[in-house]
């Protein structure tokens, strides 16, 4: 049977130690004309919901236009700076091999579900070498929707898959949340701010401590 494996992306595959947020604050000043003094929450969120809900704790109303100019900066400053994340940030241990250790089994593809727009997910992975195995049209990004469990279903729509088909990664609580609403089995990863523990309370169907027991992660995804 052909299978897909939805990957997120921070703290499940890389994290920017940092820059992530810098980055982010650049884009709002240079959009909204003003200082981002707090963020919304980020864990499991989209980037226009994050976006929205920063604005609205400066007191400004957005537009999704707003979104629009903001992704567009955000990408801009990624391309800018991607020789300090690399520098500063890192692929998460056993992240690249988990995804050519996937890539070498037959009939299962690779992808990514995130609430990064696409543009700034193909360059935080590209910066890491974590790009190769990865099929950025089947896919689901920010800018495809607001909801997690909606990015979920957008990609298996464009993969021309079933839910039953799919295995999702991630490492937050409202990640797993998602692919259970959406009926894929998750494998969640605990490299993120939340427990094993967490992660299974939330609908998880196994939880990894990190991504570097190859062998079982094959064998989870496979369902052995």
């Amino acid at each position: 049977m052909r299978r897909i494996v939805l990957w997120d992306i921070d703290h499940t595959l890389i994290d920017t130690r940092g820059v992530g947020r810098e980055l982010s604050a650049a884009a709002f000043e240079r959009v909204t004309g003003r200082r981002m003094e707090r963020q919304a929450k980020i864990d499991g969120i989209t980037e226009p919901v994050i976006f929205r809900e920063t604005a609205g704790l400066h007191g400004i109303d957005s537009s999704r236009s707003d979104f629009e100019r903001f992704a567009e900066a955000l990408a801009e400053a990624h391309v800018q700076r991607a020789a300090e994340l690399r520098e500063r940030g890192h692929a998460l241990p056993g992240a690249a091999a988990a995804l050519s250790a996937l890539a070498a089994v037959d009939g299962i593809v690779q992808t990514v579900v995130s609430g990064n727009v696409r543009a700034v997910a193909e360059i935080k992975l590209a910066v890491f070498g974590l790009d190769r195995h990865i099929r950025w049209e089947l896919g689901a990004y920010g800018e495809d929707a607001d909801e997690r469990p909606d990015l979920v279903r957008i990609a298996l729509e464009r993969a021309g898959l079933e839910a039953e088909q799919a295995v999702l990664f991630d490492d937050t609580p409202a990640g797993v949340e998602a692919g259970v609403a959406s009926g894929v089995r998750v494998i969640a990863v605990a490299t993120g701010r939340s427990s094993e523990g967490e992660l299974r309370a939330a609908g998880a169907g196994a939880a990894l401590p990190d991504l570097t027991n190859t062998r079982r992660l094959v064998e989870l995804v496979a369902g052995v």
